[in-house]
Parts: structure tokens; sequence; C-alpha cells
């Protein structure tokens, strides 16, 4: 049986399922999701004690605490899922940084006492590209849209060739550094070494498909990339650009050759490369602007992405 009432508690699920024609089915949303635009509207099933304008350093100091105290990081409206009564929830099993966890939420769907409220769950975990194929056309099949979810991916995928096709014989890519997070600094892991690999770099730091990770200063000083790219989780274009200012005070930051060069960027991560749903393919063509330039001509009007 297609689901007909859906709440997200997933950005990318959000995007995925409205790319396939699925909004009017969707009831509920995470306090994240903000694209499209018009799922705003929708009320919010998750909320989270961390402070919005905190600085990295004082955000990565209170996740770390509240991990120390078993505490979780997103709070579930359990009220308003019983109003909603979805019959579908989508969420994620790979970070409890990132949003409500698999575990969380079944804790609170245990906790509601709502007898005859026992919506599926379907929880996402895509490490690769690949496994981002696969979860839009399991979303499409669970909504009974199989044939727009093969399209979308047949969409997506020729974009995806057409940039490959470009870059795939290059001999000179230059060293990438992607940055997940800037104080302390964190080593973007998962899909964007991937990408970079696609847009015609060499990626430092990360394989395809392994976690972000912690980077020591001397790691990034001794690799020394001839790209830097900052794409911390879940900032837009202008924190970003804020918090890329406290990098300016670091004695290690000036001897990098991508600063001396002129070759650090700022992209909006929490659009696009810190969310696996479709516009993971818009973070790829905004790689290849960035890295292969005299391949890729950027588009003036865009706002995804500028140089430091």
């Amino acid at each position: 049986m297609r689901a007909s009432r859906i709440v997200s508690l997933l950005p990318s699920c959000t995007e995925i399922v409205c790319a396939l024609g699925g909004a009017d089915r969707l009831k509920g949303r995470s306090h994240q999701c903000d694209f499209p635009p018009e799922i705003s509207a929708l009320p919010a099933c998750t909320s989270s004690p961390l402070l919005r304008h905190a600085s990295s350093a004082e955000i990565d100091r209170d996740v770390k605490s509240l991990g120390q105290r078993a505490l979780s990081l997103y709070e579930i409206d359990v009220d308003q899922l019983r109003k909603l009564r979805p019959d579908l929830i989508l969420t994620q099993a790979r970070c409890e940084v990132c949003a409500v966890s698999l575990s969380g939420l079944e804790q609170a769907l245990a906790q509601a006492h709502a007898p005859g409220f026992r919506p599926k769950i379907m929880a996402l975990s895509p490490v690769r590209l690949a496994d981002l194929w696969q979860d839009i056309q399991t979303v499409a099949d669970a909504l009974g849209l199989a044939e727009p979810g093969r399209q979308l991916l047949a969409a997506l995928k020729e974009r995806v060739v057409d940039v490959i096709q470009k870059t795939c014989l290059l001999q000179r890519r230059p060293a990438v550094a992607c940055l997940d997070w800037l104080d302390p600094l964190m080593a973007s892991g998962l899909w964007v070494p991937e990408l970079v690999q696609f847009a015609g770099g060499r990626n430092l730091f990360a394989q395809p498909g392994q976690p972000s990770s912690w980077l020591e200063w001397d790691a990034l000083r001794q690799g020394d990339p001839d790209l830097i790219v900052l794409m911390p989780c879940g900032f837009d274009l202008d924190r970003t650009r804020r918090e890329a200012a406290a990098l300016q005070s670091k004695p290690e930051w000036k001897t990098l050759r991508a600063v001396k060069t002129g070759r650090v960027f700022l992209v909006d991560g929490n659009s696009y490369f810190n969310r696996p749903g479709p516009r993971l393919v818009d973070s790829l063509e905004i790689l290849a602007q960035i890295i292969q330039p005299a391949l890729f001509p950027s588009d003036p009007a865009g706002k995804a992405w500028e140089k430091c």
C-alpha cells in the first residue's frame, strides 16, 4: 500500500519526496527541513537545544557535552506526531549529530501511547552516490511513484555523466581539502571525496564512503592542498563566511598554499553538500566550477559558493 501521509524528519528525505512529486503527501517535517521553501508551512515535529547562532567551537563543545551525559541532540514532538498520524515516517540511521536517529524515533513512538498508531519507519543511511540512487527509488516505490522515481534518477545521472565526461581524462588534478567543520577541523567524508574525484580533483584526508574525521592542523599543513573548500555541516553560505573569518587568526592557516594563492572557497554546505538528496548533483556541479573553472564556467547569478 502506498504511503499517503508522510512525516519527514530529515531534510534530504523531504527533498526526495518533493522531487518525486509527492509534496502534497507531506504532513509534517523536521525543524531543519527548509527546501523547497513552501514546506516551511508544515508543522515541525522536532527541535534541538543547540543554539543556532553559536560558534563552531561552542557547538562542538555542546554536542560532546550532551553525548557524555547520554542526552539526545534532538527532541521529538510526540504529541504532534499523534495528531498528524502519518503512515510513513522518514528518518536516518547514520549520524546522531546530524538529525533525529532511528533509535530516538523508535523510543519516542513507544511512548506515544496511541492505540492503532503504528506508522512504518523508513531509515536511510547513504554513504556514496550510488546509495542515493537506491534511496530515491526506495522512497519512490513506497509512495507508489516508481516511474517518476526512474525518471528523476535518469535526469540526475545524466547530469553526473556530463561532468565525468569532461574530467575523466584529466592528467593534472589539483589536491583538494574539503572541511566539514572548522573548529576543530574535520575533513569531509562519505560522498564528498567521490564528488571531488568526479569534479576533476584529487581529494585529501578522506576516502569515499568513509565518515568525516577530525583533522589536525599539522596534517592539513603537511598535505598543503592546492584548493580548500569550506563546507561546515549545517551552515549556509553567510554562516560559513562568518566562521571562516576565525581561521585568519590561526598561524598555520597563513602558511597554506591554497591561502597564499587565493584558492579557498566557501560553499552552502547546509543546502547542498551535507544533504544526501537530489541536490548532491548540484553539489557536484558546484565543485566542478571551483576545481576546473576552465571546463565549467560558473553562473554569475549563483549564490551557492564564493571565493574566501
